[in-house]
């Protein structure tokens, strides 16, 4: 994209920050020929920008703008590979290989993974996503059993890497992270590899609990369901600290969830913190602890049912010990 439209995207974001609350729209009809997908990449990534320097507000804003636009513009992240040169897949291929290469050579080491992507933001986009996908599908599908597990893990590292990935836009990191994660999940079954099924479920739960992108409700039930797959294999039993941290992220999800009941996902939400509190102990962890207390009492000061008198106490009480 050329660097003149790219100003210009600049000049209209910084028009919008300025102008009077209540005139974005007229701003916006009037700048028709700029709103596009570039133009809500490049504010995903000013409002990435922002939330760098502290300043929240101004990002949140950007980041609810930046959703709206997309599903004004009808946006989809999956990009038709089709409708790009040979010359530019090919760019996005090699990127792709690099990288993944720095992630093997350095066991996922983001000291030596993350100077690649800051070099190479312009390629943190739907493309890479749908360049990853594409790979992962062909090169698994060919590759023998050992190889698999070795390529499977070797994305499952770089997802995680490029979810926390401070640069670039976080929109499209996240949905290059998730697409990771779902080519992860194509080796590690529940059946073959109960463990690293598990833990992909959780990351992937994760990415979507985080995601800009699509319905912020669709993108909680997905979060919801891979925890609660994750579950199946975390058990108290075998796996207690998984188990724990899981627990404590579904009961995250439930006080976010926006479908259903908003009684009951709270009760959802203080089940899920107790039950994280009986490996979560003082003693043995005491980080994990307070954080889950703290949770635990923002769940009761939110709390509908039972004694609304009790359920403040049972907050102070938890905010407390944390």
């Amino acid at each position: 994209m050329n660097e003149q439209r790219q100003q210009a995207y600049l000049n209209l974001i910084r028009r919008l920050l300025d102008s009077p609350s209540g005139e974005e729209s007229e701003i916006l009809a009037a700048n028709k020929e700029l709103l596009d997908a570039g133009f809500v990449q490049k504010v995903e990534e000013v409002a990435q920008m922002c939330s760098q320097h502290g300043d929240e507000n101004t990002a949140n804003w950007l980041q609810s703008m930046a959703m709206q636009l997309g599903e004004g513009l009808n946006i989809d992240n999956k990009v038709d590979l089709q409708s790009l040169s040979g010359e530019e897949i090919q760019t996005y291929y090699q990127f792709l290989m690099e990288v993944l290469q720095a992630t093997a050579d350095s066991r996922g080491n983001s000291q030596v993974v993350y100077p690649l992507l800051a070099k190479n933001t312009d390629k943190l986009d739907g493309v890479l996503a749908e360049i990853l996908r594409h790979w992962g599908i062909n090169r698994l599908g060919e590759a023998k059993a050992d190889e698999m597990e070795y390529l499977a893990e070797l994305v499952f590292y770089f997802s995680s890497l490029i979810k926390q990935f401070p640069l670039g836009s976080k929109a499209s990191n996240m949905e290059i992270a998730i697409t990771g994660y779902e080519v992860a999940l194509t080796v590690y079954t529940r059946e073959a590899l109960p463990q690293e099924w598990a833990a992909t479920q959780n990351n992937l739960a994760n990415a979507y609990r985080d995601r800009i992108k699509g319905d912020r409700a669709d993108n909680i039930e997905q979060a919801i369901a891979a925890y609660t797959a994750a579950l199946t294999v975390y058990t108290r039993e075998a796996l207690p600290q998984d188990w724990a941290t899981t627990q404590n992220n579904l009961a995250a999800a439930y006080s976010d969830r926006i479908k259903g009941d908003r009684a009951d996902n709270i009760e959802q939400a203080i089940a899920a913190s107790n039950a994280a509190l009986t490996v979560y102990t003082r003693e043995a962890l005491p980080q994990e602890w307070a954080i889950t207390q703290n949770n635990l009492a923002n769940a009761y000061s939110e709390r509908i049912k039972g004694d609304r008198a009790d359920n403040i106490e049972q907050a102070i009480a938890a905010y407390t010990a944390a």
